[in-house]
């Protein structure tokens, strides 16, 4: 095949063929760094980094932006890449053109069990680093084998465990909410600082509500310190400044992209201090308590009479937990005042209307968020001179408990009490 010639502004895409971690850092540059030095490393983190919002292809860049982050000339990015596919860790595929064109697919390093076993890579890392270091090197990554042949297994399947494994999972409450992070950094903010070049953040990036959202997907996505390095540089604007919405939304895209499933924060019940003080045992009180005491994923799939609640449904949930930063008890209140108003259907616009209103009420509790909504519901039907509707919440009638409860309120009341019994 004729020569290539690479120029500055040759464009490229990044295609992720892999799933890449933290500890694959550790092994590239323990592993693979001996063998084809600090650039191609270098080369293959930038590239990492190129998938921004950790997608599966990146944007389209050109080998200028190579040039200016590594400070080298593409000669040396080429020797460095093609280092990167003699190993395995990167393949290249050229289309000629006007402006030439390359995707470049990033492959996950070996794990060291699968690097020692390796019929060339095992050898040239020996001669590279040495007799004392490589066995230093296979002794802390070699398995560790435990004897078992005099003992019996007993280990249960998972049909024996469980009836089934549709339900989604149920976590305990816990006395804090989104919004009520404790002071103490979750992250390193002096090594996120110092990770990311001055040239491309602005010295203040890192105010004070910018550190607090931080903080906050930190906890939320279980993010650690490097890992917000690259989200932070993802989503800076051209001022160097975060933006806070797309880092949100960047942070809830990876968390997706690695563990295929929401923060469990959904499925957390109101934190204890929230909650209404015990001894009410009114007609009104039970109702807050269930709303208290149960999460909305769970809350909702209990309206649906057991039906497990729709993909759609617990993005609503997620909307209104952590992007709206609602109490899970406040949460079930407007599920339940939506419901009963909207013929039985989570309508997202009308959900949003609402929401927004009560977040702006600054809605904390059960009892709140009940009376909020029955004080304007009254509004609203006096303002638009319309007869009461019967598709009112329960609790709309238990106030003063003057009124008595219809067949189907009382039925409906039993029923999502029935597991506070």
């Amino acid at each position: 095949m004729e020569a290539i010639t690479l120029l500055p502004a040759d464009r490229y895409v990044i295609y992720n063929k892999t799933i890449l971690t933290d500890f694959d850092r550790k092994v590239l540059t323990t592993f693979y760094e001996p063998i084809i030095g600090h650039l191609a490393i270098s080369l293959y983190l930038t590239f990492w980094n190129d998938l921004e919002e950790n997608k599966q292809i990146s944007r389209e860049l050109n080998h200028h932006h190579l040039m200016a982050i590594l400070k080298c000339p593409l000669k040396t990015l080429k020797e460095a890449r093609e280092s990167l596919e003699a190993v395995g860790l990167l393949k290249t595929y050229y289309k000629s053109g006007d402006i030439n064109n390359y995707i470049y697919e990033l492959y996950s390093p070996l794990s060291p069990i699968e690097f020692f076993n390796h019929p060339i890579l095992n050898i040239v890392l020996y001669n590279n680093i040495g007799a004392s270091e490589y066995e230093y090197l296979k002794k802390v990554y070699q398995k560790l084998k435990i004897d078992t042949k005099d003992y019996l297994d007993i280990s249960k399947k998972i049909n024996e465990v469980y009836m089934s494994c549709s339900d989604l999972p149920y976590f305990e409450s816990v006395e804090r909410s989104i919004g009520n992070i404790d002071c103490t950094d979750q992250v390193d903010f002096d090594l996120i600082a110092t990770s990311i070049p001055k040239g491309i953040i602005n010295e203040k990036a890192f105010n004070k509500k910018t550190k607090e959202l931080i903080n906050e997907l930190a906890f939320l996505y279980n993010i650690d310190s490097l890992k917000m390095v690259e989200l932070i540089r993802s989503v800076l604007n051209e001022y160097g400044m975060i933006d806070k919405n797309n880092l949100r939304l960047a942070a809830r895209k990876m968390y997706q992209f690695h563990s295929g499933s929401l923060p469990t924060l959904i499925y957390r019940t109101q934190p204890e201090y929230l909650k209404t003080p015990a001894g009410d045992n009114s007609m009104r009180g039970k109702i807050i308590q269930m709303f208290e005491n149960i999460n909305p994923v769970d809350f909702l799939r209990k309206k649906y009479k057991g039906v497990k609640p729709t993909n759609r449904d617990i993005k609503i949930i997620e909307a209104l937990i952590i992007d709206l930063e609602m109490p899970p008890a406040v949460v079930n209140v407007l599920l339940d005042y939506v419901l009963r108003k909207n013929n039985n259907r989570l309508s997202q616009a009308y959900i949003e209307t609402i929401a927004g209103q009560w977040k702006r009420a600054g809605l904390k509790t059960a009892g709140e968020a009940m009376d909020f909504a029955e004080k304007e519901n009254k509004r609203m039907t006096k303002k638009m001179d319309v007869p009461k509707t019967s598709k009112e919440p329960v609790w709309f009638n238990t106030k003063n408990e003057k009124e008595e409860l219809s067949e189907e309120e009382q039925k409906e009341l039993e029923t999502l009490f029935e597991e506070f019994k």
